[in-house]
């Protein structure tokens, strides 16, 4: 180990749970987070609303001059096998890298993996909160005439994922009704590239894998939005909350090393030490 790597390590808070409790606590988290996501679902929020919060989005973007979702989309749309290469990347890349991050991590800097697992899963709860508060209609359904849609024909974007094909597609009745069709902010995507690139940032030793940690982000916010799924300022909301994440994340690994350190060291004091009669 470099002597860069050995004063990360040095400087870590202490390992985390068994493999499998560290599983078992991720997917956990994960499944709540799920549950809790879609108690603000398509089937309980007004499509007007998600409609009213798009077209501010919109509107922002436009005074910025910045609007250029659609023609992203529209440059590349009729390039079927570029288009199906990011409905794969979209579906793919976001569990991938980040299933990869906190294992490799886990494995082989146990020092520094308990405040990166911490930070994830802050990231993770709090986009809830721009869910639950911030309900926004992505691209993909402003002109979908169905349910959940705006059928808006001044901005006709294309569902990538149900018209070009991917691993799956949220057209389905029962997808939607189940999943949040307007969890689009903050861009959990973004946030969760973000997130890698932090974390491995730190112990990646050759130029060429910083690169390719440094280019994920930028990958996942051209695949968000080239598929319909976000608006480009959704990704600035998930840079928002993987910053908030990473300090909350951080401060409670910390509290809860300089506990259990405290505790241990308790446990391990001879009576005597402790002013007891043995």
């Amino acid at each position: 180990m470099s002597e860069r790597l050995r004063r990360l390590s040095d400087n870590g808070v202490g390992t985390g749970l068994r493999w499998w409790a560290e599983a078992l606590l991720v997917l956990l988290f994960y499944t709540v987070y799920t549950w809790s996501r879609n108690q603000f679902g398509s089937a309980s929020v007004d499509p007007t609303t998600a409609l009213t919060n798009a077209l501010t989005i919109i509107d922002f973007e436009k005074n910025l001059g910045l609007f250029i979702e659609l023609d992203i989309q529209e440059r590349f749309i009729n390039q079927k096998l570029f288009i199906q290469f990011w409905n794969l990347f979209y579906g793919t890349f976001h569990f991938g890298v980040t299933i990869f991050t906190l294992v490799w991590l886990y494995l082989r800097f146990p020092a520094l993996y308990p405040r990166w697992r911490s930070s994830f899963l802050c990231t993770t709860g709090l986009a809830l909160i721009g869910f639950s508060l911030f309900p926004l209609m992505p691209p993909r359904l402003l002109s979908n005439c169905g349910e959940f849609g705006g059928c808006l024909i001044a901005y006709p974007f294309v569902d990538t994922l149900a018209e070009i094909g991917g691993l799956w597609s949220f057209d389905s009745g029962t997808m939607q009704k189940v999943s949040n069709q307007y969890a689009a902010m903050p861009s959990l995507h973004f946030a969760w590239a973000m997130w890698c690139t932090l974390a491995l940032w730190p112990v990646l030793q050759n130029r060429l894998t910083r690169i390719v940690a440094c280019t994920y982000p930028l990958a996942t916010l051209f695949a968000v939005v080239v598929t319909g799924n976000h608006y480009w300022i959704d990704a600035v909301g998930g840079l928002f909350v993987v910053a908030l994440g990473v300090l909350l994340g951080r401060a409670l690994a910390d509290s809860w090393h300089h506990w259990s350190s405290r505790s241990t060291d308790m446990n391990q004091t001879p009576p005597t030490e402790l002013g007891q009669t043995p």
